[in-house]
């Protein structure tokens, strides 16, 4: 059997038996699937033997490149020592231990971590402690969550209604009661005449008034992310943060860093809260913990709060795997390898503003109005006139067009709406980072051409 006999039979398989995640299963199999195959530093290869360079870093997390045998050759050793044991009944391991230890070097004040397996379990474990938390307190009454609208915060039951996507909500009843989404820090989208730094303050004193409306008596926490990454690289303003956390601490509401995306390093600091200058109460992180290498999620806890949960008696959560020992191993040696080569300081300081400043002269085509990039993330949005920050009538369907270009031309992006997004992994080189731009611009032109012809422009 050939190879293209092979991807036929592997896509028919896939179609029958595999169900995939945000996806219309009819279509992409009318479509067929990409069978990715291989990977190294930067770059994929599918079945086919097309090669992509991944300007997403998989799903945002592949921080450290791909085909690094450190983190591999930690993992096999770990499961051939111990390839599991629980975190119940009184019992820890030494990899859980050490990888603990180390991420309260990394984020002085966090010096507790409760481990899930994923980020969406972590926002979903914010819930019952924050809500646990408030009780231990003797303040039961404190329950509620603000969050924003189109922030994303996982897609489990909790997760998905801590988020502030309509359409996610359509689909099961969501959210779930005691949440109240607010406006999002969208300057370009949202601002209308208010500058940059007029429009952050007005979009943090929403989340003053949401707490008022309430009754700060019944507010929890407030949650965000420090870049909104799934909701198209929202990069609040400057005033944004140091406002909601004022706003925040005299009303005596916690604050929730989503770290899913923006954590180990994404924006040239550990965590993004450090970028933004704010210091939360809790921070959970994903992703970028192990370069997605083995899945591992979690709850970093300041230590003021870390005091009252653990005098509170037994906290009733957690789950199977949670610090699966395997995982946390390969989130010892990612780590490791982060911090051995710099790549942390390198994002912040030498790859990130050499493809900063190329992917912001992207916003000179005609089909951009607004780039944006922090550290290695950035954004940018699509529009028939620039002068008006104009909408395309179909949303979404120019973003897709461009991201199918640019597949076409070996690139992966990400489209969001009509806003494309990019997060190449840190190891990005600078001819890569050259090649990554100028395939961008190859896909903008094609989509240009595609918005022409429909006559939106």
């Amino acid at each position: 059997m050939n190879d293209a006999d092979t991807a036929i039979s592997l896509r028919a398989r896939n179609a029958r038996h595999h169900i995939h995640p945000f996806s219309d299963m009819d279509a992409l199999n009318a479509e067929g699937v990409r069978i990715i195959t291989h990977a190294e530093g930067v770059w994929l290869r599918d079945i086919e033997g097309r090669q992509f360079l991944d300007g997403f870093s998989g799903l945002w997390n592949v921080a450290v490149g791909y085909g690094r045998r450190e983190i591999a050759e930690a993992v096999n050793a770990q499961m051939l020592q111990l390839p599991f044991y629980n975190k119940f009944f009184k019992s820890t391991t030494i990899p859980i231990i050490e990888l603990a230890e180390m991420l309260s070097e990394l984020a002085p004040g966090f010096s507790r971590t409760f481990f899930t397996n994923s980020g969406s379990e972590a926002n979903d474990t914010i819930i019952r402690m924050v809500r646990h938390y408030w009780q231990l307190r003797g303040r039961p009454a404190k329950t509620h969550f603000i969050a924003r609208r189109n922030g994303y915060h996982g897609s489990t039951v909790g997760g998905a209604s801590l988020g502030g996507m309509a359409w996610m909500h359509a689909q099961g009843g969501l959210p779930i009661p005691g949440v109240t989404h607010v406006a999002q820090p969208w300057w370009w989208g949202d601002g209308g005449d208010m500058s940059p730094d007029e429009f952050g303050l007005w979009a943090a004193r929403e989340v003053g008034h949401a707490i008022d409306r309430l009754g700060a008596e019944t507010v929890a926490a407030f949650i965000g992310e420090p870049v909104q990454g799934a909701g198209g690289v929202i990069v609040p303003p400057d005033t944004y943060w140091p406002e909601v956390e004022r706003i925040c601490r005299a009303r005596d509401v916690l604050i929730v860093s989503d770290e899913v995306i923006c954590g180990f390093g994404r924006l040239g600091h550990w965590f993004g809260s450090q970028r933004f200058g704010f210091r939360p109460d809790l921070m959970t992180i994903a992703k970028g913990i192990t370069s997605g290498y083995l899945p591992m999620g979690g709850v970093m806890v300041s230590d003021a709060m870390a005091d009252v949960l653990g005098a509170g008696g037994d906290f009733f959560h957690g789950y199977t795997t949670s610090g699966h020992p395997a995982c946390a191993a390969a989130a010892i040696a990612n780590i490791g390898i982060l911090q051995r080569e710099g790549l942390v300081e390198r994002v912040g300081h030498v790859i990130g503003p050499y493809l900063a400043e190329r992917w912001l002269g992207l916003a000179q085509h005609p089909l951009v109005g607004e780039a944006r990039m922090v550290g290695l993330i950035g954004g940018l949005e699509l529009t028939p006139d620039k002068s008006l920050r104009a909408r395309f009538p179909k949303a979404g369907e120019i973003g897709t067009v461009c991201r199918d270009v640019a597949y076409r031309a070996g690139l992966i992006l990400r489209a969001t709406g009509d806003c494309m997004l990019v997060a190449p992994p840190f190891v990005l080189s600078e001819a890569e980072a050259d090649m990554l731009v100028e395939r961008t611009r190859h896909a903008l032109d094609g989509a240009l051409e595609e918005a022409v012809r429909r006559g939106w422009m």
